[in-house]
């Protein structure tokens, strides 16, 4: 029967990317291999970038959300002198400029880029305009007109100049933030237009290069027990996030719906609830008391279902 031998596998997995495969393909390749039940990544990668791309599993994926709202980090390189319809290397050229900034001048215009700043999403992205991506609207060749969005950029720095014409660069950002969209703001406010020629993110939450798989390049024959030894916990996803511990009894009240009070005099939007190491749930802190949102299934890595 379809599915029989699908795994019930919870955790987390952080897959280096490597340029031409989308964030979905990798997702379904690394879960057909794993003969995973469930999976789902934490933040889009272009086809064209590289970098963390982080994966859950089973009952991880409820965790995702926590970990796409914290901060990225990007390596990327931007090619000044001209525009394009996707803001990076993929697109056709719309407009040429012969002047070239100077580094002075782009770090001075680097200024504008920090702190908390409004950026409108490429034309050629995931935003919904209707119930369809923008996307969707470009390549049909209709112009959408697409909402500022605000974005918390804590770090945007110059890092080397490769030629009068490329420049590398750093960002550390929040949620939602599009680097194609800094480039070519960047680029229109330097007056030579801009866009991004090669993308890389090397941090995503708690997620890093460092504890990624780098993928063989024999089309993706990936070794099972390779990935599994990379397997991280659930609870790596809720870093961001306070802890508080249970012993069995309220831990059973929690995952039955119930409310515990912990006798702490505050109120906290987002807390999960472990016991003996585990998360058992993610719910709000009210005057101390925590309220279940969703409940974390007690789970087998290695069970496989019949």
């Amino acid at each position: 029967m379809p599915g029989r031998d699908k795994v019930h596998l919870t955790g987390w997995l952080a897959i280096d990317k490597p340029v031409g495969v989308t964030s979905a393909q990798m997702v379904n390749i690394v879960k057909k291999r794993l003969s995973a039940r469930k999976a789902g990544h934490a933040g889009t990668l272009d086809r064209s970038a590289t970098g963390v791309l982080a994966i859950a599993f089973g009952e991880a994926t409820k965790t995702i959300a926590y970990v796409m709202d914290s901060q990225k980090s990007y390596r990327f390189k931007v090619k000044f002198g001209e525009s394009t319809t996707t803001d990076d290397a993929t697109g056709d050229i719309l407009d040429i400029s012969e002047t070239r900034p100077s580094d002075d001048d782009i770090k001075k215009a680097l200024d504008k880029f920090r702190g908390t700043i409004k950026q409108i999403p490429p034309q050629y992205s995931a935003v919904k305009i209707d119930g369809k991506r923008a996307a969707t609207y470009a390549i049909s060749g209709q112009v959408k007109r697409l909402a500022a969005r605000p974005l918390t950029v804590d770090r945007l720095e110059l890092l080397a100049r490769c030629s009068p014409q490329i420049a590398e660069f750093e960002m550390v950002c929040g949620k939602g933030g599009y680097v194609r969209s800094i480039a070519r703001d960047l680029g229109h406010s330097l007056g030579c237009f801009g866009h991004v020629i090669a993308l890389r993110r090397t941090s995503s939450g708690p997620f890093s290069l460092t504890n990624c798989v780098n993928l063989p390049t024999d089309g993706y024959q990936l070794d099972r027990d390779t990935l599994r030894s990379h397997i991280l916990p659930l609870e790596i996803g809720l870093k961001s996030l306070e802890e508080f511990s249970v012993e069995s009894l309220d831990a059973k009240r929690i995952q039955s719906g119930g409310c515990v009070n912990f006798g702490v005099l505050r109120s906290n939007p987002s807390v999960w609830v472990s016991c003996h190491g585990r998360a058992i749930a993610i719910g709000k802190l009210e005057n101390g008391i925590f309220y279940p949102r969703r409940v974390i299934q007690s789970h087998s890595d290695d069970e496989t279902q019949h």
